[in-house]
């Protein structure tokens, strides 16, 4: 795969995130814990302090939104047992012809090793135990599955992405 270009989310993107949102295939998997659909993206979430939020392009072509947070500012989050300064990451491909191309696993493992090389111990993603394509995506991206548990967002498979790989951070 071609190199990902990753940059911070500006209101003018709150549109295409919207229609992103929208997809079948992202509405399906973006649900709160009760299997509703999650709201969309607002102008306040952009300064959350403890979240980036990322538009993924691939060559000119913006496709994609992943977005890394501190699992240690939310109390008694499931990624709460990483070690201080890992960060927990959501992420869709919004452009439906941009799905099932292996962009996915690319976007994300780079994401990943960005994330590391920028401090970054240890990443965490939680796809829902149902979301095979993710789950597919996560661990050809380097992902390693911990298990399955249920969360305030709903059930998920806990999955991690280290420097060592197979170690349970």
């Amino acid at each position: 795969m071609e190199a990902y270009a990753f940059r911070p989310v500006t209101g003018a993107d709150l549109p295409m995130l919207r229609g992103w949102i929208a997809t079948p295939a992202v509405r399906e998997w973006w649900i709160d814990a009760d299997g509703q659909p999650s709201p969309a993206i607002a102008e306040a979430d952009l300064h959350a302090q403890d979240v980036a939020m990322w538009i993924v392009a691939h060559g000119s072509r913006p496709f994609a939104f992943i977005q890394d947070y501190d699992p240690h500012a939310t109390e008694g989050h499931h990624f709460g047992h990483l070690p201080p300064g890992s960060r927990g990451i959501d992420q869709f491909i919004g452009e439906p012809d941009m799905i099932g191309l292996g962009h996915g696993s690319a976007f994300i493992g780079a994401h990943a090793r960005r994330l590391m090389e920028n401090g970054a111990p240890a990443v965490g993603t939680d796809p829902h135990p149902r979301n095979a394509r993710a789950i597919r995506a996560y661990a050809k991206a380097g992902f390693v599955a911990r298990g399955e548990r249920a969360t305030d967002w709903g059930p998920c498979l806990l999955m991690t992405f280290t420097a060592g790989g197979s170690r349970d951070p």
